[in-house]
């Protein structure tokens, strides 16, 4: 089953018994999609989320680099520094702390391929050594997909994950129905949706860790409780 805005919205009146012309309701819309969706996106290491671009270029002997803001990267993952020239190669960098590439290059005299990366702040990255000349940067990392709204009808979740982002939603409209606690009309509904949550988020977690070969054995099978020892 997948979903789109529209009906998307309808299945959550529907749970939720609201009408969708409530102007509270349509109030509380954007926060509950905000909440379903960062918390799936925080819990799921999501390949769908995973970005490479290309469009930082290195400036010769300057070891600090400025990441675009346009798409901004959430969690930075690798640094590739990209070759000049009719035989083009890729050199992954290696992380390391900032202190360490201040101390072995604590000046941008000592120039050549950078070989290693370490993070200033959210967007800027020092590189060691400063490079020799400009060449161009791949970064590979993670990004925050546009928020499901009425003009951007469709998301990776609610095509391939639509279960796991109800159940995410309605544990928000929980509060929203202001039934937490003894004195609601239902205290059980939030503690239900959560558990349900729970058990979808871990049913979509291995599926992920299949993607990435890091499932039982670090192969893409589903996790075998039986079959011993794990497979290599």
């Amino acid at each position: 089953m997948s979903l789109n805005y529209t009906t998307y919205v309808n299945q959550i009146a529907n749970l939720m018994v609201q009408s969708q012309s409530d102007t509270n309701f349509q109030t509380m819309l954007p926060g509950m999609i905000d909440y379903a969706e960062g918390r799936i996106y925080r819990e799921l290491d999501l390949q769908a989320t995973r970005v490479s671009d290309t469009t930082v270029t290195l400036s010769s002997g300057n070891n600090s680099v400025t990441l675009p803001t346009d798409q901004y990267i959430l969690v930075v993952e690798q640094f590739n520094v990209l070759s000049i020239g009719t035989n083009p190669s890729r050199t992954p960098l290696t992380p390391a702390t900032k202190e360490y590439i201040d101390f072995a290059w604590p000046t941008s005299t000592a120039t050549g391929v950078p070989i290693y990366y370490a993070a200033v702040n959210d967007t800027t990255f020092k590189v060691g050594p400063a490079p020799d000349q400009a060449y161009p940067l791949e970064v590979v990392g993670t990004i925050r997909p546009t928020p499901l709204s009425a003009s951007n009808s469709s998301t990776w979740l609610t095509q391939h994950l639509a279960d796991l982002f109800i159940a995410a939603s309605m544990v928000f409209a929980s509060g929203y129905m202001r039934n937490y606690g003894a004195q609601a009309d239902d205290p059980n509904m939030p503690g239900s949706w959560e558990s349900q949550y729970s058990k979808l988020l871990a049913s979509a977690n291995a599926e992920e860790l299949r993607k990435r070969f890091q499932s039982q054995g670090w192969t893409p099978m589903t996790p075998n409780q039986i079959a011993t020892p794990p497979r290599r």
